[in-house]
């Protein structure tokens, strides 16, 4: 029986999106699983949430298009 392979998406200026559940290894060998229908990986290294996206990216780009 032939499975549906993981889809990833690549945004322009946030987060990878993996759509279904995900587990990822982080650098120091532990593992976090995600269960959620699309979960943010965050990859601006802003987050206080690793390795999870918490939006903190628009704060800076924000702050940066400010005159």
């Amino acid at each position: 029986m032939p499975t549906e392979p993981t889809r990833v998406s690549l945004t322009d200026d946030g987060p990878v999106l993996v759509h279904g559940p995900v587990e990822i290894e982080l650098p120091d060998g532990r593992r976090v699983r995600s269960d959620r229908p699309v979960t943010a990986v965050c990859t601006c290294r802003r987050t206080r949430r690793p390795p999870f996206c918490d939006t903190s990216h628009r704060t800076r780009v924000r702050e940066e298009e400010r005159p």
